[in-house]
């Protein structure tokens, strides 16, 4: 594995596997516990929606998949809370239309959508020099926003009632945490890709929220088993010669029960005389 660091593509997939660990341990932390989970999943796939329609017009898919990632996104935010329609009947809508755009406009391209399979399922060894940037841009917004309105994120991930009572802009907050929960689905989709993004968005914080007592100390958890599955997904990847996304949230999952079963033969243990 040593001799893999003089590749240049690995060495991006290792950095890349870092900064996404980083993005997806706070903002995962934050769905996880505010229980908002399948909306991630509503966000990716809808960002699909962007991809092919700017594979039609000529244009960079990842630049089409964050705008529609943030479109829906805001959507759901604010369509769930002034409309009289359920959140997971909104999140199945937006689902389904981004999916069934994305294909239509795939579709209606001209030639072979050759780097498809990518957005769709990832590979984390072919990101480029760029995507490190953006990633690295992402990781940072999203500690310096956690660092300035930590105690806010904090109310607004168990209670946005108590958050107004506190005085938070809970509005503007939740809108906030949005666009950044869409722009970090968009960064990992070169990662994991559309399909598969959901799973480590919240395995490695339900993995953390297994053994952390609070939110602060779940999020360097979240980030470190984040980092296993990164990491130890891409080592299978090369080792069995099979895809990295798949292997990634393989990894990310085996962590998750290993994790749990450890710490309940540990309760086990505790409670015998």
């Amino acid at each position: 594995m040593i001799e893999l660091f003089q590749y240049r593509y690995f060495v991006h997939g290792v950095l890349a596997a870092v900064l996404v660990s980083i993005s997806c341990g706070f903002i995962g932390t934050y769905i996880v516990s505010r229980r908002i989970v399948f909306i991630t999943g509503g966000i990716s796939h809808a960002a699909f929606g962007g991809v092919g329609i700017a594979y039609f017009f000529g244009l960079n898919p990842m630049a089409g998949a964050a705008f529609f990632a943030v479109f829906s996104a805001v959507i759901l935010e604010s369509m769930g809370a002034h409309m009289r329609v359920r959140r997971d009947s909104l999140i199945g809508m937006i689902w389904s239309f981004g999916m069934a755009l994305g294909v239509l406009f795939v579709f209606l391209t001209p030639g072979y959508a050759a780097n498809l399979m990518t957005f769709l399922f990832g590979d984390i060894l072919t990101v480029s020099r760029s995507d490190l940037g953006l990633m690295a841009g992402l990781a940072g917004l999203v500690v310096s926003v956690f660092w300035w309105r930590f105690r806010r994120i904090l109310y607004l991930a168990f209670d946005a009632e108590f958050a107004r009572t506190r005085n938070v802009p809970v509005s503007g907050m939740q809108s906030l945490m949005m666009v950044l929960t869409a722009l970090t689905v968009v960064v990992n989709i070169r990662v994991v890709g559309i399909v598969l993004v959901l799973a480590l968005m919240t395995v490695p914080p339900a993995t953390a929220n297994l053994l952390a007592k609070d939110f602060r100390s779940m999020i360097p958890l979240a980030i470190l088993f984040s980092l296993m599955a990164t990491l130890g997904g891409l080592a299978a990847s090369h080792i069995l010669n099979v895809p990295s996304g798949a292997t990634i949230v393989f990894t990310s999952l085996l962590v998750f029960f290993l994790v749990r079963i450890t710490a309940a033969l540990f309760l086990k243990s505790r409670r015998l005389p």
